[in-house]
């Protein structure tokens, strides 16, 4: 009954009422995300050492990895189940919940061996210095310890969202953050740990935001399972789940990828400018988290509408999502800009690293208007199980388009040229996901009539 309940939002609740319903709690679930990414910098900031700033600037992008590999299950999962519970399959969409659960558990454990394993040519790789080496190794190597956890809490904090259960969903990420968020003056600042408090803090938050959705599930209120007695990979679950996840994980892993080849070509010119655009891409991600988090709110209503057909509820579903998240990120970024300056000021004390991090800010903040449009017309591909036009639409944003661009760019215009990169990416890739989404939403529409 409680299922059932959960579910009426899906079909009979009035549009905007269900969009907010589901993407508001998303959108605070990923706010809590960007203060608990943003907490670990401006706290190691506050000891007034930029080396330590630029340390957690090259290790972050590397941690991220950890929540991509979430991601993989948590999108795959979320789009397969909501199908298959707008379809009335729930023995499927339990199997493919515990799947996902218990495919986090081993390759988590494999990728945090492998980053112990294989750390120092890790820091070779990202470009880390002989004054950033040590303390982005500390950084690492404390995190890399929570690699199951981190993926466990950032792929069930999508899948429970597929049963309706939105603000639930958005509580794992709030308890863990805020976790990190308490722990981070206590252990950088009044215990003097540094970057080692830092990555402590982080650990902790992951394992209570693990442990939330973990227990979340046991008390056996949900309709989903992550038993390992329902795990299966047959009746095509692996082949389902990895074949939305990996297109909707490249575009995290790129961004991962992206930024540790921007830092390796910010670190050529000085430790002040890596600093600089760790922080500026910072400020911009105040932008992108939030309509991240309203995109994926909207996902499990679009993928429900597919699987049982509603194709008119899904037209006025993206309809008024394109035009909340175009509103929504215009606002962003206009306070983005306003207050560049003085978020900028929060992190950086070295008047060189201030400098450049204003300056990539502004350039990084002339196309962010058009994430919310971006992320809308990429999480509605997933849902529809789009995986190939999914694929393309990730693999261009952070990968074939930006990288590329950033070489080009840089050899024209120098540093700069480093920053324009991801403007030019972002308008080429909203371009590209528009066309994809219009040609597929328009063949899946008919070959379902």
């Amino acid at each position: 009954m409680d299922n059932k309940i959960s579910l009426d939002v899906f079909e009979k609740t009035p549009i905007p009422q269900a969009v907010l319903k589901n993407a508001v709690p998303a959108m605070a679930a990923m706010l809590m995300v960007l203060i608990y990414n943003l907490a670990d910098t401006f706290f190691i900031g506050q000891t007034h050492n930029d080396i330590l700033v630029a340390a957690v600037s090259l290790a972050t992008p590397v941690f991220l990895i950890f929540m991509a590999i979430g991601t993989i299950f948590g999108i795959g999962g979320t789009s397969v189940i909501s199908r298959a519970l707008g379809e009335e399959r729930f023995e499927y969409a339990k199997k493919t919940c515990a799947f996902c659960m218990w495919s986090c558990v081993v390759v988590g454990i494999v990728l945090s061996a492998a980053f112990l394993l294989f750390m120092d040519q890790i820091l070779t790789l990202i470009g880390a210095s002989s004054d950033t080496w040590e303390p982005a190794k500390k950084y690492l190597s404390i995190v890399s310890f929570c690699g199951p956890f981190v993926l466990i809490s950032n792929c069930y904090s999508n899948i429970i969202r597929a049963e309706g259960q939105s603000t639930r969903a958005m509580m794992g990420q709030l308890l863990g953050n805020l976790f990190n968020i308490i722990l981070d003056p206590i252990m950088i600042l009044t215990f003097r740990w540094g970057i080692v408090g830092a990555a402590v803090a982080t650990v902790i938050g992951n394992v209570v935001g693990a442990g939330y959705y973990i227990f979340y599930f046991l008390r056996g209120r949900s309709a989903l399972s992550i038993h390992i007695r329902d795990f299966s990979m047959k009746d095509g679950i692996c082949t389902s789940v990895l074949a939305i996840g990996i297109p909707a994980s490249l575009g995290s892993l790129l961004m991962s990828a992206s930024q540790i080849v921007v830092n390796a070509q910010m670190a050529n010119y000085d430790d002040m400018a890596l600093a600089g655009m760790g922080v500026a891409m910072k400020v911009v991600m105040m932008t992108a988290t939030i309509c991240i988090g309203f995109a994926q709110g909207i996902q499990p209503l679009l993928g429900y509408c597919v699987g049982a057909k509603l194709w008119d509820r899904f037209r006025g579903t993206m309809k008024f999502s394109l035009l909340f998240a175009l509103g929504l990120s215009a606002a962003m970024t206009a306070v983005c800009y306003l207050l560049g300056r003085q978020i900028v000021g929060a992190f950086l004390t070295e008047p060189a690293a201030f400098d450049y991090a204003v300056q990539f800010t502004n350039i990084l903040l002339t196309t962010s208007v058009l994430f919310g449009v971006f992320f809308v017309f990429n999480n509605a591909l997933q849902a529809m199980g789009a995986a190939a036009q999914a694929l393309i639409t990730n693999l261009s944003r952070q990968g074939i388009i930006y990288i590329p661009a950033l070489f080009i760019l840089q050899a024209a215009f120098g540093v700069m040229g480093l920053a324009w990169a991801q403007p030019v990416a972002d308008i080429l890739s909203t371009l590209l996901v528009m066309s994809l989404y219009l040609w597929s939403s328009r063949k899946l529409v008919a070959s379902n009539k």
